[in-house]
């Protein structure tokens, strides 16, 4: 097949480019259970046209896959979801979303690998889907923060309760987020970056 010179590709689209100011980038994890979220704040957050590996699902599933409060998801992310945020003209966070259907878990250490941090996205309705999220990253040593997802209907709790269920220290943040919305996904993302900077300064308590 000949190929002209026009279909030759020579690199990054020119909206994917890092600004030239960039000076540092940081990989960041979006995880949680199955549907809570994470593509969805992957793609509103992104400055970049969004990866995904989303799969109709299918019923291979059935009955392997906890789908309770989903039932209307037509589609699953199978290896990850990926975008980019530039934090200030200097720092731009790199965005890892994970498959959250436990048959796919398998990929997370290699997502896990070089993460400075992580947001652990939860829905109100399934607390329980989150301990196995958390405890991976604490094997791990990936601090993280919890962002409650909206969903219309889910329970809504003091932050103090949510601490004491889901068995965190007072320093790790809980936020409220809009998955759905730039600037709350943005809001988020920039409670981790706070928080880890704290971790970082010398004294900062864990």
């Amino acid at each position: 097949m000949d190929f002209k010179s026009s279909d030759t590709v020579t690199g990054p689209r020119k909206e994917d480019q890092l600004p030239h100011t960039a000076q540092a980038a940081v990989k960041i994890v979006i995880v949680g259970g199955f549907g809570v979220g994470k593509t969805t704040m992957v793609g509103s957050v992104s400055e970049i046209k969004p990866l995904t590996t989303e799969e109709t699902m299918t019923q291979a599933g059935v009955g392997v896959d906890d789908d309770y409060g989903s039932e209307s998801k037509t589609a699953t992310t199978v290896a990850m979801d990926f975008g980019r945020i530039s934090i200030t003209d200097q720092l731009v966070l790199y965005l890892f979303g994970t498959p959250g259907q436990e048959r796919f878990w398998f990929l997370w250490n290699g997502l896990f690998e070089g993460a400075l941090g992580a947001v652990v996205l939860i829905d109100t309705r399934r607390l329980e889907v989150s301990f196995d999220v958390m405890g991976r990253l604490e094997e791990r040593g990936v601090p993280f923060i919890v962002a409650v997802n909206s969903f219309p209907g889910a329970p809504r709790y003091p932050v103090e309760e949510l601490r004491t269920a889901l068995d965190l220290s007072e320093d790790i943040p809980i936020v409220d987020c809009d998955a759905r919305r730039r600037a709350s996904s943005r809001d988020t993302l920039m409670t981790l970056m706070h928080f880890l900077h704290s971790l970082a300064t010398p004294g900062a308590l864990r």
